[in-house]
C-alpha cells in the first residue's frame, strides 16, 4: 500500500487531502508513524522524531493513529488477496507476498493479476497500492518500490541479475542501515559489488546471512511464501553515528525504538511477555538484557519503563554503546483485555 496510514487519513479526512501529513508524533518526543508523499517531499519519513519532522515541514499535520481503522481496511484487502491465492504471507498490515502460480482463477499472467488486485483495491478501499511482479520474493519485493506511488513493475528472469547490479545495497530488502554501513566499510555500495565477493568472504564477514546475500546479488531468491509464517517477536534497533556514554543520551536512543515497536504490536493486535535489550559496543561486541512476564505488557509506558530499566541496570558501563535495540517476543494476539493482567515485573 502506498503511505498506507496516512492515505487512510487523507482518504477519510478531505481537508487533508494535498497536505503533507504525518500520522503520530502527537505527544512529546513521539515519531512519525507515516509520512503521506506531500510530506516525504520535505525528507519526513517514518520513525523520524517529530521535533524533526515539524523543522522540516512547518506546515505539517499531525493525526492521531486509528489503528483499528487501519487494520479493518487491511482486512478488506486481505480479502481480496485471498480471492486469487491462499499462499499470502503478511509482512504488515500493508503488504504481502502472493504466490500465484496457481491460483483460484486460472490466470496465466501474474501482471494481470496484480492488474486486478490494485483495481479492486481502489474500487473497495478508495485508495492506491504498488504492486511488483517477479520470479521470486527479493526482486518481487524491489519492484514494488520501483514504480511508487500506484505502479505496477515487473522484473523478469532475463532481467533479474542486471536489475540488481547498479542498485545500492541499502535498497536491497533484507539490508538494514547497519548492514549497509558495514558493506560500504569494505568497499561494497552496489549489487555488482557485492556480487564480486566471494561467498566464503561474505560468509566470514556476515555470518549466515553472507549466503543469502551472494545470492540476491545474482537475483537468485529460493525463499517459498509462507501462508503459515509465525512472526516471534518485533524488534527495532539504530546505530548511532557516534558512539554513546552517557545514560541520558542513551535513553534519548532508545525511546524512540521503544515507540515503534509497541505502535507496530499495536497495529497488528499482538501483545508480548518478554521484553529484550541489545547493547552493542563500540568493540563490536554485544549483550542482551531480557524481563518476562506471566501476562502481556499491559501499555507502551510499561514496555518503555521496563526497556529503560534494563538500560539502567547496566551503568555504569566501561564501553561506549554503538548500537541499541529494542525486541518484544513472547507474542500472542490480543484478546481486548492485555491490560487487567498483572505483570510479574521480576527479572
Amino acid at each position: 500500500m502506498d503511505a498506507f496510514y496516512a492515505s487512510v487519513e487523507q482518504r477519510d479526512h478531505p481537508e487533508l487531502r494535498g497536505r503533507p501529513v504525518a500520522v503520530g508524533g502527537t505527544r512529546e518526543r513521539g515519531v512519525v508513524a507515516a509520512a503521506s508523499y506531500e510530506a516525504r517531499a520535505f525528507g519526513i519519513r517514518s520513525a523520524m522524531a517529530s521535533v524533526t519532522a515539524r523543522r522540516r515541514c512547518p506546515d505539517l499535520v499531525f493525526v492521531k493513529p486509528r489503528f483499528d481503522v487501519y487494520r479493518a481496511v487491511s482486512l478488506q484487502i486481505r480479502e481480496i488477496f485471498a480471492d486469487y491465492t491462499d499462499l499470502i504471507e503478511p509482512l504488515s498490515l500493508d503488504e504481502a507476498y502472493l504466490d500465484v502460480t496457481e491460483n483460484r482463477k486460472a490466470v496465466a499472467s501474474a501482471t494481470r493479476i496484480a492488474e486486478e488486485i490494485r483495481a479492486r483495491i481502489r474500487e473497495r478501499c478508495g485508495l492506491t497500492a504498488s504492486a511488483g511482479v517477479s520470479y521470486n520474493k527479493f526482486l518481487a519485493k524491489l519492484a514494488s518500490d520501483h514504480r511508487k506511488p500506484d505502479g505496477l513493475f515487473v522484473i523478469t528472469p532475463e532481467m533479474g541479475a542486471a536489475f540488481v547490479e547498479d542498485l545500492p545495497v541499502g535498497r536491497f530488502h533484507g539490508i538494514g542501515p547497519a548492514t549497509s554501513a558495514r558493506m560500504n566499510r569494505l568497499g561494497i555500495f552496489t549489487g555488482r559489488d557485492l556480487r564480486g565477493r566471494t561467498l566464503s568472504f561474505l560468509q566470514a564477514n556476515f555470518g549466515k546471512a553472507g549466503s543469502f546475500y551472494h545470492s540476491i546479488a545474482r537475483g537468485l531468491d529460493h525463499r517459498a511464501v509462507r501462508a503459515d509464517r509465525v512472526r516471534k517477536s518485533i524488534g527495532a534497533e539504530t546505530t548511532f553515528f557516534t558512539d554513546l556514554t552517557e545514560l541520558d543520551a542513551m535513553r534519548e536512543g532508545l525511546l524512540p525504538l521503544a515507540e515503534k515497536v509497541w505502535r507496530h504490536g499495536e497495529a497488528s493486535g499482538i501483545g508480548g511477555r518478554t521484553v529484550t535489550l541489545k547493547v552493542k559496543f563500540a568493540d563490536f561486541t554485544q549483550i542482551t538484557r531480557a524481563r518476562s512476564g506471566l501476562a502481556p505488557v499491559p501499555d507502551r509506558a510499561s514496555f518503555e519503563r521496563i526497556a529503560l530499566d534494563l538500560l539502567q541496570s547496566l551503568f555504569p558501563m566501561a564501553r561506549a554503546v554503538r548500537l541499541l535495540g529494542v525486541t518484544l517476543s513472547g507474542l500472542e494476539e490480543e484478546s481486548g483485555d492485555r491490560g487487567r493482567a498483572q505483570m510479574d515485573l521480576g527479572l
